[in-house]
């Protein structure tokens, strides 16, 4: 016989985006959560978790400050809790490791009842105008339900069936740990992860490639644009002015801000340029090394032991062919509805496979009214450049519960930005919900 549990939030995988909306929620009186997970315990990009690799946002953009700065569940709090507000400060200054970042997502975790680890979801399914996430003999029911799963790595289709531990994604890399000593090895992808497997392949402590080639489609290895303006497209104010943008508009806009969200933070710039001049000019062992830009892998075939790799020259407009040992692709990663959501997804994707996600990050659908389905880290196209970044976790998981409730627990429209992303001049000191004044054109 089956278990049946009553939520007001169900919450399926406990990533950093559900995480940061379990904390907000732990204190809402009269108000119920659960939150499943296939894992046995938190982890954050356990694959990638190479040494020294640094957290591109502020710590101040954790699970909750920018939304409940008072929150117990703060990074702050955290330094505080474990006796290292003080050291944190001078150690780190404004940076943080991720490694660190992670143990903060693990304490938090440890104190929150409403999560609930090794519950993997066989189906979510819509029974008597509730949605139920089945998982083993225990059926979760609720009327709001959020997706948190995260995204999974974008493997290039020609490089599946080759899959293991001679090719493989960077989120697998300390997983499979390929053995590079001597051989040759090659890096796709310019950006900020193809930036870290190379400087951990160029480590002083470990045993260094033969040769090492690392191939970009873009027309450099281009840094990070952290600049105070560009950072504005993670503010709140923006999402509202993308989301009422036309899609193609959004689309276009996209392309442009990818430097914003993927370039590589200048001083992993900086340290993997020294290294390399390092083992050119001073080590005594030079590494074989090629950096090469403006090209894209476009197929990938094993040749006996050797990987061969096809490759376009975008500048010449030809094509190459690069052989090697070892392959990572660090090709990003794509959003997708996980599999226990299959028996709604004729209702929640469009004619053209997609999913519609309205403002308050609730999906578009033809259920009952009142049972809705929200979606955390899936709606870059809707929402823009920060969807996937941290910068808005705690405010996006506010505007959730906000909506799940249908009361401003957490205040999330009372900021602005320097640029005016639409026309028109605020009265000095009026609130941000303040219609703006007609602008007419001279």
């Amino acid at each position: 016989m089956e278990d049946v549990e009553q939520y007001d939030l169900v919450g399926i995988g406990t990533g950093p985006t559900n995480l940061s909306l379990a904390a907000l929620a732990e204190p809402v009186p009269n108000f119920s959560a659960r939150f499943l997970d296939a894992r046995p315990e938190f982890r954050w990009h356990p694959g990638m978790m190479v040494p020294d690799a640094g957290l591109q946002v502020s710590y101040l953009k954790d699970l909750v400050t920018t939304v409940d700065p008072t929150s117990r569940f703060s990074f702050l709090n955290y330094l505080a809790e474990n006796g290292r507000l003080f050291r944190s400060l001078i150690a780190n200054r404004d940076r943080c490791t991720r490694q660190e970042f992670e143990q903060y997502y693990r304490w938090v975790a440890r104190q929150l009842p409403s999560l609930r680890w090794n519950r993997p979801v066989d189906e979510v399914r819509l029974r008597r105008n509730r949605l139920e996430a089945v998982s083993g003999r225990t059926r979760y029911s609720t009327g709001s339900l959020v997706l948190g799963t995260g995204r999974t790595p974008a493997l290039p289709g020609f490089a599946e069936p080759l899959q293991g531990p001679t090719v493989l994604h960077s989120a697998d890399l300390l997983h499979l740990a390929p053995k590079v000593r001597g051989k040759d090895v090659l890096v796709v992808g310019g950006g900020q992860s193809g930036a870290e497997v190379v400087n951990y392949f160029l480590g002083p402590d470990r045993a260094l490639p033969g040769r090492l080639t690392w191939i970009s489609s873009r027309v450099g290895f281009q840094p990070l644009d952290d600049s105070p303006f560009t950072n504005e497209w993670f503010a709140p104010d923006y999402v509202d002015h993308f989301h009422r943008l036309p899609a193609e508009r959004r689309a276009e806009l996209l392309r442009h801000q990818r430097l914003a969200s993927d370039g590589i933070t200048e001083s992993l710039l900086e340290g993997i340029y020294q290294r390399l001049y390092q083992l050119d000019f001073l080590a005594g062992a030079p590494l074989q090394h090629q950096l090469l830009t403006g090209r894209r892998v476009v197929g990938l075939e094993r040749d006996g032991d050797r990987l061969v790799a096809a490759v376009h020259n975008q500048d010449l407009d030809r094509e190459e062919v690069h052989a090697a040992d070892v392959v990572v692709f660090c090709t990003g990663y794509r959003s997708a509805l996980p599999a226990c959501m299959d028996p709604l997804a004729d209702r929640l994707l469009n004619a053209r496979g997609e999913l519609e996600v309205n403002r308050d990050y609730s999906l578009e659908w033809d259920g009952p009214t009142g049972v809705r389905i929200y979606v955390q880290n899936m709606s870059e196209p809707t929402h823009g450049v920060a969807d996937p970044n941290l910068s808005l976790a705690a405010w996006r998981s506010a505007q959730i519960l906000n909506a799940i409730t249908g009361r401003k627990v957490y205040r999330t429209d009372h900021e602005t930005s320097a640029t005016a992303w639409s026309s028109g001049f605020p009265p000095p000191g009026a609130p941000p919900s303040e219609p703006l004044p007609t602008v007419r054109s001279i």
